[in-house]
This record gives C-alpha cells, structure tokens and sequence, in this order.
C-alpha cells in the first residue's frame, strides 16, 4: 500500500495535489483528525488489496487536533507501517498574492494580517515538514507543473498514456451539439447512407452502413487528417494538465456517418495506445423527431 500524508501552508497548492491524486486513482481524504489515522489505517490494510493508494489531508485547519499528528505517526511507525509526507510549501509572497487573489482570509489570522499567519503556521508546520519525504515548492508552478511534478513522484509510470480519458461521441446535429465536447468535428460532407433504401435501416454500427462510410474517398481523407490532428493535440492537452477530452463527431441524425466515424477514430486511437472509449448519443433516436437535445 502507498499511504500518503499530505500537508503543507494554507495555499501552497493542497487542494490541487489532492485532485491530482484522486486522478491517479488515490483514495483521498480530506481534513482527517490526525488521532484517527491509525484507525483509518488497519481498516485500508483490511480491505484485502482493495485500497491500495491512500493519502490524507492533514493541515492546521484540524486545530488542536493537528497536535496529535505525532503521537498517530509514532504509532504507526512501531507497527512498522510506511506512510510518505509530502509536505506543499511556498515563498510568503506568493501566499500572499494568492489569498488576496481568493479574497480568502489565512486561517490562522481570520481578523489579522495575512503575514501574522503565514509566520504562525510556519511555526506550527517546521516539525512535519523537517520530517517530509517530499517538499514541493509551489512558488513558481502553474497548476499544470504541480500535476507535472505529483505524477512524476506518485503516478503510474507504466501507463503514462492512460492518464488522459478520450471519449469519442457521436451525435445529430438535428439534436443539438452535446455542451460538454472539447473537439466537434461535422461529418455531413460525406455521402449519406441515409438516402440509400437497403442501407436505412441499418446504423453505422452494422457491416453494411460501416463499410459504405469507410470506402468513400471523403471519409479517408478525413480519417487520416484528423488521425494527424489527435496525435498531435493529445499529448499537448496532457501537457497542459487535461483529464478528460470529449471528441464529438456529428452527422445529421447522429445514426450513420457519425457511428460509423467514431467507431473508426476510436478504434484508431486504441491502436495508437490511447485511452479511448465510444459513445452513440442518438443512435435509438427517432429520425422523424427534430426536439433539441443537449
């Protein structure tokens, strides 16, 4: 089991290691009274592997509670227990600049000045963090470099490339474009099955509908172009922090041309190692039926 005890200065970056965290599939929680840690601990290694990568909030917000801190980790210390401390650290002038941005005020000096407690915490912190395994200071990081620099000390470094969810949606324009697409592409330039008898009834999941998309010279020239777009933009959105890409592909129903093309580019990017998925939003949709649809 990894266990990972984070804290650190109000501001400093806990709440955005935490998420980075959950992403990497860390159980996570927040604010937890240090004197349950152990507790909180026998039950993780109960769970039968089950949970495995664990990390607790642990900061100044617990009051006199963070004063048991030290007893929880003596004792799991002699219960020969590995725990890590990270411990997120910043220049007092950027604390600053980020509570006055927040329009917060430091929990320790909720009727004073922001400074007064800075100095407070640093003082109450000086132990733990003499103890850290890992400091990270915030200082100079974007959100995108303290995920960076989380994934480098706590992620899976055997799937780097599943650390970014695809998904590939098709949908009908007729019912509206889906609010949550990152990329939309409009697929209506290509020939439409739609309009060939033996071919309506069927949707572009099936073999029929399948192969009369992918043989047309529009939908390779496409498919090879947007194979060219995606690689490149991928590992530029992982840079830039993203979790999550929605890749909306869009005929007029939302039944033909567009399943038959997400399939594709799904199938595509899987073979390219990507972590990608399809999605039909319209496919059961009643063709006759022009309602908006989000």
């Amino acid at each position: 089991m990894r266990f990972i005890i984070v804290t650190g200065l109000s501001g400093a970056g806990k709440t955005e290691a935490t998420r980075s965290l959950e992403d990497m599939g860390y159980f996570c929680v927040d604010n937890l009274p240090p004197k349950l840690i152990p507790k909180f601990a026998e039950a993780c290694l109960q769970s039968d592997g089950k949970i495995n990568k664990v990390a607790l909030v642990i900061d100044i917000r617990g009051g006199i509670f963070f004063e048991d801190l030290f007893e929880s980790l003596v004792y799991l210390k002699n219960q020969d227990f590995q725990y890590e401390i990270l411990f997120l650290d910043a220049s007092d002038e950027k604390l600053v600049k980020r509570f006055k941005e927040s329009r917060r005020s430091h929990p320790l000096a909720a009727n004073g000045r922001i400074t007064t407690g800075i100095d407070e915490e640093r003082r109450k912190l000086r132990e733990v963090k003499d103890r850290a395994d890992i400091i990270i200071d915030t200082s100079k990081y974007e959100i995108r470099d303290l995920r960076e620099e989380m994934n480098k000390n706590y992620g899976d470094e055997k799937e780097p490339k599943k650390q970014l969810s695809i998904t590939v949606l098709s949908f009908g324009f007729k019912y509206g474009i889906p609010v949550d697409a990152d990329l939309v592409f409009d697929v209506r330039f290509i020939p439409n099955p739609f309009y060939i008898p033996e071919l309506k009834p069927y949707s572009g999941g099936d073999r029929p509908v399948r192969d009369y998309v992918l043989a047309q010279e529009e939908t390779k020239g496409f498919l090879t172009r947007t194979e060219d777009m995606l690689k490149f933009l991928i590992p530029n959105y992982k840079k830039e922090g993203k979790r999550q890409l929605i890749v909306a592909i869009g005929c007029t129903g939302g039944r033909h041309r567009s399943v038959a093309i997400a399939n594709a580019i799904e199938e595509i990017l899987c073979e390219d190692k990507f972590n990608a998925r399809v999605e039909h939003r319209d496919i059961g949709e009643d063709p006759n039926k022009g309602a908006k649809k989000l």
